[in-house]
């Protein structure tokens, strides 16, 4: 249990580093008036059904059909944004994303330096993406195309075309770009919701600039939150496969064999920088939201609850005297939010949404990501040991808050939800560290919604940036408004342990 702990965390870190600026707006918006995008697919999906799924476990058809619908997109940069180390952070710029395609960016990766220079040429990234519609609607990640000055389209059939961002959305790493051309071949959205785990899928997509490769794997598991969106609100319920999957394939497609898109292929899981067995995928039903709220209105509007969830556990099941360990955990409950308006109370455990079975937190922040301002959920929950009557929410308008940046320090611990002291020199044997920072307590906050740090860790850096007092975590912490990656260690335990959250 030790090592595969150590392992989810390293990767943990790795995938923090790798998405880290999810914080782009909408760089333009094409309102479109017409249908949803599946209502245009649907229309238009008579070629597309030429091939039919026999039932047989055959990825010949899967590949046919999707394979004309996966690009691969080419981003340039022309401004000089550059990536800093440890040795010399006040000379050095962040390096794109585009550029760190899903995890380049690991703790390995800081010894590679790239210095301001006015004669450098620009910097080009590749990477995947799925067409949507006929007339170039394409779907792809927000962390391959934040950047770019410049967008370039290669379709299955080697033509070009550029591309402009019609809209993107930090909180799922989802955008959606446009090429003008008519008759083009597109995926169709499939049903995230009923695939299975152990269900066979197909990726498509362009790893290592190699063009139109196909792997294929099962479903390993659903609803998977990893902590790499740092962006605020993000909404993480990833489909994970065992489909080989490397850079460039970021925003490529997840595919049935029947060759419907089940998802859009967005990180992995390696200590190495290559594929090592885990990859994952955004959920389709996701994507649909998200490309047609893009499509009509260049943002995505969203319906919240308004509460502070987790994941349920046996510590918890057994202080609420209940039997079931799965579910939702409602920690505390917005004064004005639909949930209180709707009667639920911090402390009830939140078992179904609209029927649909909410064991993670993930998967509640999945559903609840496909409805808009406005609309009612159904919403089944366990409180004092008993499974309540069905409550009636009408959700309400997302609100953005500010950075944790403009918070004062007392504020920022507040807000993190921790007491933290210098170790001393019993501290600095116990965990064999010659500086730190001890957490002390954890209260309500943004490590315990987030994390499963424990009171007793010593907190070595902050994104890679060494702390030892209260004022260097303050300015190391106060300096990010988008992400927070903790490194440090436990007492008597060589390991050293991440833990990643977005602000």
């Amino acid at each position: 249990m030790t090592t595969l702990k150590k392992i989810h965390l390293y990767s943990q870190a790795i995938f923090l580093l790798s998405l880290f600026l999810l914080i782009q707006g909408c760089h333009a918006q094409d309102k479109n008036s017409g249908k949803n995008i599946e209502d245009i697919q649907n229309s238009n999906a008579v070629n597309y059904a030429k091939v039919s799924y026999s039932g047989n476990v055959d990825f010949k058809m899967a590949a046919k059909i999707a394979t004309p619908g996966v690009v691969n997109i080419k981003c340039t940069l022309n401004r000089q944004r550059q990536y800093y180390d440890n040795n010399d952070r006040n000379d050095f710029y962040d390096l794109p994303e585009f550029f760190k395609d899903f995890f380049k960016d690991d703790p390995y990766f800081r010894e590679y330096k790239f210095r301001p220079n006015e004669n450098s040429e620009p910097l080009i990234g590749s990477a995947s993406g799925v067409i949507l519609t006929p007339d170039g609607y394409i779907v792809t990640n927000n962390h391959v195309v934040k950047d770019a000055d410049k967008i370039e389209i290669t379709l299955f059939d080697g033509r070009s075309y550029p591309a402009k961002i019609i809209g993107t959305d930090p909180q799922t790493d989802l955008a959606l770009i446009k090429i003008d051309e008519q008759n083009l071949s597109f995926i169709m959205f499939g049903d995230s919701d009923t695939i299975d785990v152990g269900e066979w899928v197909v990726a498509v997509g362009n790893p290592f600039n190699l063009a139109s490769t196909v792997t294929a794997g099962i479903v390993s598991a659903k609803a998977r939150n990893i902590n790499i969106l740092s962006n605020q609100g993000a909404i993480e319920s990833f489909i994970q496969t065992d489909a080989a999957v490397n850079p460039g394939n970021s925003g490529g497609a997840l595919v049935t064999l029947e060759g419907k898109l089940i998802g859009i292929n967005t990180a992995i899981a390696t200590p190495t920088g290559v594929y090592a067995g885990y990859s994952f995928a955004i959920p389709v039903d996701i994507v649909k939201k998200v490309t047609n709220d893009l499509m009509k209105f260049g943002v995505v509007e969203r319906g919240v609850l308004g509460i502070a969830i987790r994941d349920m556990n046996s510590t918890i099941a057994k202080e609420l005297n209940i039997e079931r360990a799965n579910g939702v955990y409602v920690d505390s409950v917005s004064a004005t939010g639909a949930a209180k308006e709707a009667g639920v109370k911090a402390k009830d455990v939140i078992i179904k949404i609209d029927d649909i079975e909410t064991n993670t937190s993930s998967k509640l922040q999945e559903i609840i990501m496909r409805k808009r301002p406005g609309e009612k959920v159904r919403i089944a929950l366990i409180r004092d040991g008993k499974e309540q009557k069905i409550l009636i929410a009408t959700l309400k308008k997302q609100e953005v808050n500010q950075p944790i940046k403009s918070a004062k320090n007392t504020d920022i611990l507040k807000n993190l939800g921790i007491t933290l002291v210098e170790i001393n020199k019993e501290d600095q044997k116990r965990y064999n560290l010659t500086a730190g920072l001890k957490i002390t307590k954890i209260d309500e906050g943004r490590l315990k919604q987030f994390t499963d740090i424990r009171e007793g860790f010593v907190i070595t850096s902050i994104n890679n940036r060494p702390v030892s007092t209260i004022k260097s975590f303050m300015d190391a912490v106060g300096s990010k408004s988008r992400g927070i990656m903790i490194e440090g260690k436990y007492a008597n335990d060589p390991t050293y342990y991440y833990y990643a959250f977005g602000l």
